[in-house]
C-alpha cells in the first residue's frame, strides 16, 4: 500500500501566534514536519514539508546576529515571534528564518531543508524567497504561513553548520534539528 504524503493528508492547520512565542530551542525542533506554504504570484499554493532547521538564540548565543545587537539588518529578529528575518549571504543566497519568543527577545530558526532539498540557500532559490518577505507576519500573511498536519517524524540533533567563527561553546550546541527522509 503506498504511503500517503504528509501534504495529501487533509489536515491542515494554520499555526498561529502562540505556536511561535516560545522559546527558539520548542519552536525549531517543533517545525521539523510542519508544511511551509508559499502562494505564487499565479494564486498557486505549494506546500514543503520542513526537514531541517537550526536555532539561534539571543544576543548571547554569538552565532546570532543578535549577539552583534540591535541593527537595522537585526530589527525584526526583536519583534514578537512569528515574523520572517531574510538576510542575504555571500552575494547570491537568501537566508529564511521564523522569528520565536517575545518582544526584545531576539531568536530565530533558520530553515535549513525542505522536502527533497537540503541547504538554505538552495530552499530559499527553490520557492523564491527573497527581500521583499522581510518582515512578514507568518500569522497574517496571504502569501506565506505554516501548517500543522499533525505528523510528528522522528526528529534528530547536530550541532550547527557552518558557525566556526562563534567559538567552541557555541558551534558544538546541539541546536541543528532534522528528520531522515521518509522511504
Amino acid at each position: 500500500m503506498k504511503r500517503k504524503s504528509l501534504i495529501e493528508s487533509g489536515i491542515n492547520i494554520k499555526l498561529q501566534r502562540g505556536f511561535f512565542t516560545r522559546d527558539v530551542l520548542s519552536v525549531a525542533p517543533e517545525l521539523i514536519g510542519k508544511v511551509l506554504v508559499v502562494r505564487t504570484s499565479n494564486n498557486v499554493l505549494l506546500r514543503y514539508r520542513i526537514t531541517e532547521t537550526e536555532a539561534y538564540r539571543g544576543e548571547e548565543d554569538l552565532a546570532c546576529h543578535a549577539s552583534r545587537g540591535r541593527t537595522p539588518r537585526t530589527e525584526v529578529m526583536y519583534r514578537i515571534g512569528g515574523h520572517i528575518y531574510v538576510y542575504f549571504i555571500y552575494g547570491m543566497y537568501w537566508m529564511l528564518n521564523f522569528v520565536t519568543g517575545d518582544e526584545g527577545c531576539p531568536q530565530a530558526v533558520l530553515v535549513r531543508g525542505i522536502e527533497g532539498i537540503s541547504g538554505p540557500g538552495r530552499v530559499t532559490k527553490a520557492i523564491n524567497i527573497d527581500r521583499s518577505f522581510y518582515g512578514e507576519d507568518l500569522i497574517t500573511s496571504k502569501r506565506i504561513w505554516i501548517e500543522d498536519t499533525g505528523v510528528k517524524p522522528q526528529i534528530l540533533t547536530s550541532p550547527r553548520i557552518g558557525i566556526n567563527y562563534a567559538g567552541e561553546v557555541w558551534k558544538n550546541k546541539p541546536w541543528r534539528f532534522f528528520c531522515l527522509p521518509t522511504p
